[in-house]
């Protein structure tokens, strides 16, 4: 963001559009709400819109508002708020929700280990209603090691032989290409070497603190069939697509081709092999749903999930004002669900207060500032 507004010119106007309600980035820094805090010119749309069904809507008000316990009683008094104790039966009762009115329906799940689980339960639903063809074309995707964020991907003990590195710029001093995809030979931790295997046939080895703007990948082989809904996973300025977009799938050629329908009403084809970069999409976290609306939302609440952070008020507020007529939760623990959806994960600002000499820490105490790819996080170069 800060390289970004540096390179503005005297003439150029920039309009940015989002909710500081919603997710902030992934890694620190929280640039949006800090332009504002800053004192960036804003113009506030306080008027929902989306929400079509008048409980709905005021349910939603409610948690914009931080108001997630009375939010959570009214969606349970709406009959919205199902307990389901066991994960397999829980999913399985999504699933089922899912397939019996799929049009226009989106899952919400806070994690991609069980969003991948109801993806794959809700095709094999569908494919016993018959709504998705029995015959399935198996496909090499690549799915994004997401455990690792920008300090890791600098050292090589982090990486995994045969994982897939996709460079999104160039480097003179290695010779690769922004654009190209490499596949990993070997690690040296001790050293901090990696050796790549480029589709050229030769091997590079490098020290990736060198090799700036990477996304680390894993293969994984996936079935598609025709009437299965996907979302891409990557962008593609040659294939016009952005990052989560969805589609339907109308036809899959016998070299693999696949013909979609995008939810915008365009066709295209592609070759999965040339771009990788794809899931079902019945299913999306939280974070991939901004922006998307749909008639109905199934959400599924773990509140035994380990990563205790992806289940906040943020997940709540975006999660259930997906749905336009309706909003569903499905839970373990319908009890525990004010506390684990009302959890603040909101990221400190850059600027912090003066510390009083009875709070100073020992510099044995004290955290490094996260870095990433790009260098500092950019909520302290900002």
């Amino acid at each position: 963001m800060h390289e970004f507004v540096t390179r503005l010119h005297p003439n150029d106007r920039v309009l940015l559009v989002g909710d500081t309600r919603q997710h902030e980035a992934v890694e620190a820094g929280r640039p949006f709400a800090q332009l504002q805090e800053a004192g960036m010119r804003t113009v506030k749309l306080d008027e929902i819109v989306r929400q079509r069904d008048p409980e709905l809507k005021k349910t939603v008000e409610q948690l914009a508002h931080g108001q997630v316990g009375a939010a959570i009683e009214s969606l349970d008094r709406q009959g919205r708020v199902h307990e389901v104790k066991g994960r397999e039966e829980r999913i399985s009762a999504i699933a089922c929700e899912y397939a019996k009115f799929p049009q226009s329906t989106l899952v919400v799940s806070p994690d991609n280990h069980s969003r991948a689980e109801i993806n794959q339960r809700i095709h094999d639903a569908l494919q016993s209603r018959g709504i998705v063809n029995q015959q399935e074309h198996s496909i090499n995707t690549l799915v994004p090691r997401q455990e690792m964020n920008g300090a890791d991907r600098s050292w090589a003990q982090q990486y995994r032989v045969n994982d897939i590195v996709r460079y999104s710029r160039s480097s003179q001093e290695t010779g690769i290409k922004k654009g190209e995809y490499t596949r990993v030979l070997s690690v040296s931790a001790q050293e901090n070497m990696l050796t790549v295997l480029r589709t050229n046939g030769e091997q590079t080895t490098y020290d990736p603190r060198r090799q700036m703007g990477v996304s680390v990948y894993r293969e994984q082989e996936k079935a598609f069939s025709i009437g299965d809904r996907i979302q891409f996973t990557a962008p593609s300025q040659e294939l016009r697509i952005a990052n989560r977009e969805l589609g339907t799938v109308e036809g899959i050629a016998q070299d693999g081709t696949m013909r979609l329908k995008l939810d915008n009403e365009r066709s295209m084809s592609f070759d999965p092999q040339r771009h990788p970069h794809l899931d079902h999409g019945y299913a999306v976290t939280s974070y991939s749903s901004q922006g998307q609306t749909a008639d109905r939302a199934l959400i599924n609440v773990d509140t035994e999930l380990g990563a205790k952070d992806l289940l906040n008020n943020r997940m709540a507020y975006v999660s259930v004002s997906r749905g336009a007529h309706d909003a569903q939760i499905f839970t373990n623990d319908r009890d525990k669900l004010p506390q684990v959806l009302g959890h603040d994960v909101s990221h400190p600002n850059a600027h912090t207060p003066a510390i009083k000499p009875e709070q100073a820490i020992t510099p044995q105490q004290q955290q490094i500032a996260p870095v990433t790819e790009h260098g500092l996080d950019m909520g302290h170069s900002l």
